[in-house]
């Protein structure tokens, strides 16, 4: 069982959803990432998704967008954030942590390559935006054999052949989309998200992750009453912007940020 299911069962034995924050590694110095991913954490952070910074970042809006220029200026490479992960994994051999990215720096790397020096460095999961799944099946395998899950992103559009598609060749959790666009990009409309996720649950029993317009403890706690993870990204990665001249005290704002979000998900369990 992955670290990832592992997760998953143990949260759904206890009743509880799951709080899983994206960041964009390197963001803005390198050197604040692995504090504010212990941070996130004992804020309440079930699993971390960690993006991996690229040039063109197309299914990103402006606030990630900037994050990622902000990473990349900073020198952050794919082989950075790999050892970011394994300083985190000295300190924290449980919380799952996902690589969130663009098939590019994979590539160049080279599949085989890649998936071995994830699982090495303690990575749990990928997700690459730009591989529909119909090109998925070489990085999948070589994913599958290092003992990384595959996830994978449905959207509105998604059809009902798609949704099998990727319930069968993804593993870990199925990311539903919750807007059209790009991250941050409009407002969630939390009866048709509903909808959705109760068609996705027709095609697979795995866990079904909602994010794209998470803005608040509201909105998490409203997601996390249909959905068994609540994805929360922009407005996270908007606190780091408005504190990169000050990186020392990113951890602790984000963290807050974070853990009114768990508490308010917390709340709503307990009804």
């Amino acid at each position: 069982m992955s670290r990832i299911t592992e997760r998953f069962t143990v949260l759904r034995g206890q009743g509880r959803k799951a709080l899983v924050p994206y960041i964009t590694a390197g963001d803005p110095q390198p050197q604040v990432t692995v504090p504010l991913m212990h941070a996130m954490v004992a804020a309440g952070a079930d699993i971390l998704e960690l993006g991996v910074p690229f040039s063109d970042p197309m299914a990103d809006g402006p606030v990630i967008q900037k994050a990622c220029e902000r990473a990349l200026a900073a020198g952050t490479s794919l082989l950075d954030v790999l050892a970011m992960v394994a300083e985190f994994r000295r300190k924290d051999q449980e919380t799952p942590v996902i690589l969130m990215g663009y098939l590019n720096p994979i590539e160049i790397l080279g599949y085989r390559s890649f998936a071995e020096q994830a699982a090495a460095h303690g990575v749990d999961g990928l997700l690459t935006v730009d591989m529909p799944p119909e090109e998925a099946e070489p990085l999948a395998a070589v994913c599958k054999e290092q003992g990384l899950d595959r996830i994978f992103l449905l959207a509105p559009t998604s059809s009902p052949k798609r949704i099998e598609q990727i319930s069968a060749l993804g593993s870990g959790f199925i990311y539903y989309v919750s807007l059209k666009g790009v991250t941050g990009a409009s407002t969630l409309d939390v009866d048709d998200v509903s909808q959705r996720v109760a068609k996705i649950r027709h095609y697979t029993t795995m866990p079904v992750g909602v994010g794209f317009g998470i803005r608040d403890a509201r909105s998490a706690a409203q997601i996390a009453s249909i959905a068994d993870a609540a994805v929360v990204g922009s407005a996270l990665v908007k606190r780091i912007e408005q504190y990169q001249n000050r990186p020392e005290v990113i951890p602790e704002e984000v963290s807050a940020l974070l853990r009114t979000m768990r508490e308010a998900i917390d709340a709503t369990e307990n009804v």
